[in-house]
């Protein structure tokens, strides 16, 4: 069967075969890469534990959403997991183990964040354009949105909750074609409306609430930058501008999140590192693993502890999909947890 090429947020069941591009392209442990992408204080992350292998039939693993429940437990999905295997797990941080919460046989899961109204677990399913959502312990799956939204099906990637628990969700629509036709959809909290709140973006990704919830700051894969949509508090955008050049060199913009101070996140497709930047786009600090994690290629995304700065960052390559820790620059909040 052929293999087709995708990345970390265009992972899509081809014909029962899935691969990445941009991972394993570059052997350059990230020692060798700081060079390229350097400012702000170095921070070093720790290693927590291994929760995933490369699949023997997609040829990959690739951790993401990772997101903080009420039980104290972080839920990480994996992306190009097979039918069969774990696609949402449960991670006891403290006491360093996992177990699988759910599979099925279709879905391909790029992010995962709890309701604030239900507290269900709200996933994205990439290749199929659906959100669907889990009881916390993996049971009773329910679709909460598909089909198409203004002609033209979904590549939903991350998810952000508002404050009145409508559902806010990077399209990714267009990427396997080179297209700038990425979205941000707004799907009404019944799951019954989704409206165009921004088009002709280039490969939308991360996605996230500012502190006030006045704007969200969206990530775009293909231009490396960080755009942010100023909302006009009546469900639409006031004002769209680009906040942030990322200088990621082979790297590329994947998920986002945002601390109590405002402070974001930056995910880097590419490359096993996050770039912080405050809310004016000053570079504050990288996110590093060890020199000597040989295998690891992109960290996609990060969760904050709630109320306190303790942070899980997923990270994924050839050596597997793992956890890290680092000390956030500031507490975390639910734009810090998820999506």
């Amino acid at each position: 069967m052929r293999r087709i090429p995708i990345r970390s947020l265009a992972v899509l069941a081809a014909i029962g075969t899935l691969a990445l591009t941009g991972c394993g392209t570059d052997t350059r442990d990230s020692g060798d890469q700081a060079a390229s992408v350097g400012a702000g204080k170095t921070v070093r992350a720790h290693k927590v534990m291994r929760l995933t292998k490369v699949h023997q039939e997609t040829g990959t693993t690739l951790l993401e959403g990772p997101t903080f429940g009420e039980d104290g437990d972080l839920y990480v999905v994996d992306v190009t997991a097979p039918a069969g295997k774990p696609k949402v797990m449960r991670v006891d941080v403290e006491k360093k183990t996992s177990r699988a919460v759910h599979t099925d046989e279709r879905g391909v899961y790029t992010s995962a964040q709890f309701g604030p109204k239900d507290g269900r677990l709200y996933l994205t399913d990439y290749a199929h354009g659906e959100v669907v959502s889990l009881a916390p312990d993996g049971s009773d799956p329910r679709t909460f949105f598909s089909g198409e939204v203004d002609g033209a099906r979904m590549n939903p990637d991350d998810i952000a909750f508002g404050e009145e628990g409508d559902l806010y969700v990077s399209d990714s629509r267009g990427l396997a074609e080179g297209k700038e036709h990425g979205r941000v959809v707004r799907i009404d909290r019944d799951g019954k409306k989704a409206t165009v709140l921004a088009k002709d973006l280039a490969s939308t990704n991360g996605i996230s609430f500012d502190v006030d919830h006045r704007g969200l700051w969206i990530s775009e894969l293909t231009q490396n930058r960080i755009s942010y949509l100023q909302l006009d508090g009546e469900g639409g955008v006031a004002s769209r501008h680009t906040a942030i050049r990322v200088d990621g060199g082979i790297a590329q913009t994947d998920s986002i999140a945002v601390d109590a101070d405002g402070n974001l996140y930056q995910g880097l497709h590419g490359r096993p590192a996050m770039a912080v930047y405050d809310k004016y786009g000053e570079r504050l600090a990288t996110v590093e693993i060890p020199g000597s994690a040989a295998g690891l290629e992109s960290a996609t995304n990060v969760a904050i502890a709630p109320g306190g700065n303790k942070a899980y960052m997923t990270v994924s390559g050839p050596a597997g999909g793992y956890l890290y820790t680092f000390d956030a620059l500031a507490a975390g909040i639910r734009q810090s947890n998820g999506g």
